[in-house]
């Protein structure tokens, strides 16, 4: 028969699991967002459609500024600055999101 030490660390060891489990999924999923944003904007997808204005708000959203189209790390100029603008600074968030999000999931996981 387990003690309730046992019993208490097994249940707090499942519930970490669980939860670095949502947090990477989170993570993973702001990652996605801004890849397909930036693959949308480079198809020159039509921003009139729900879906699409939908996706690249959301990618808006989570690139926190830092990785942004307009005022990015890196900001383009001449033909087709959108498309690189959009292509360079979202693939530079969503790489972050997931090396960071790599990193809490393990600070949080038993």
């Amino acid at each position: 028969m387990k003690r309730r030490s046992e019993v208490a660390v097994s249940s707090v060891t499942k519930v970490r699991t669980q939860v670095a489990r949502v947090v990477w999924l989170l993570f993973a999923l702001a990652a996605l967002f801004l890849a397909v944003g930036a693959l949308l904007v480079a198809l020159d997808a039509n921003a009139g459609n729900s879906l699409v204005k939908f996706v690249i708000d959301t990618a808006d959203r989570v690139d926190l500024g830092v990785f942004s189209r307009q005022d990015g790390i890196k900001h383009f100029t001449g033909q087709d600055a959108t498309t690189k603008n959009a292509l360079f600074n979202w693939g530079l968030g969503a790489v972050a999101w997931l090396v960071v999000g790599r990193i809490v999931e393990r600070v949080i996981r038993p």
